[in-house]
């Protein structure tokens, strides 16, 4: 599974240290990781139509949460994973997790902001 980094994290994390509890953060990791899980499932059904699809990869698409529920990594864990989403110089790219990450990142962002504004 492939890392992803937000930037701007030390601003975020004061913020919510001054004005939510963890309850809340690890509520809307978990309720935005499922969703990130489900899109991506769907999306391969987008991606995949070059007729050998078996169906593999979107069952191995799963949720992890880690850090104490404070983040959670969801991605497809069959080997190939990597070539489908981004292509070798024999195929082109199928991504399944870009457009899923940006169909949450909206909901997400905001759902932070409104347990902020508290």
């Amino acid at each position: 599974m492939a890392d992803i980094y937000v930037k701007g994290l030390d601003d975020l994390e004061r913020v919510l240290k001054e004005n939510v509890t963890m309850d809340d953060v690890k509520r809307i990791v978990k309720t935005n990781g499922d969703r990130l899980n489900r899109y991506m499932k769907e999306q391969t059904t987008k991606a995949y139509v070059k007729g050998y699809s078996t169906g593999d990869t979107a069952s191995s698409i799963n949720s992890e949460p880690r850090d104490g529920g404070l983040t959670v990594a969801v991605g497809a864990t069959m080997n190939y994973n990597p070539y489908t989403e981004y292509g070798t110089r024999y195929m082109s790219a199928e991504p399944i997790l870009d457009p899923s990450l940006e169909r949450v990142r909206p909901q997400f962002l905001s759902d932070l902001d409104i347990v902020t504004e508290k």
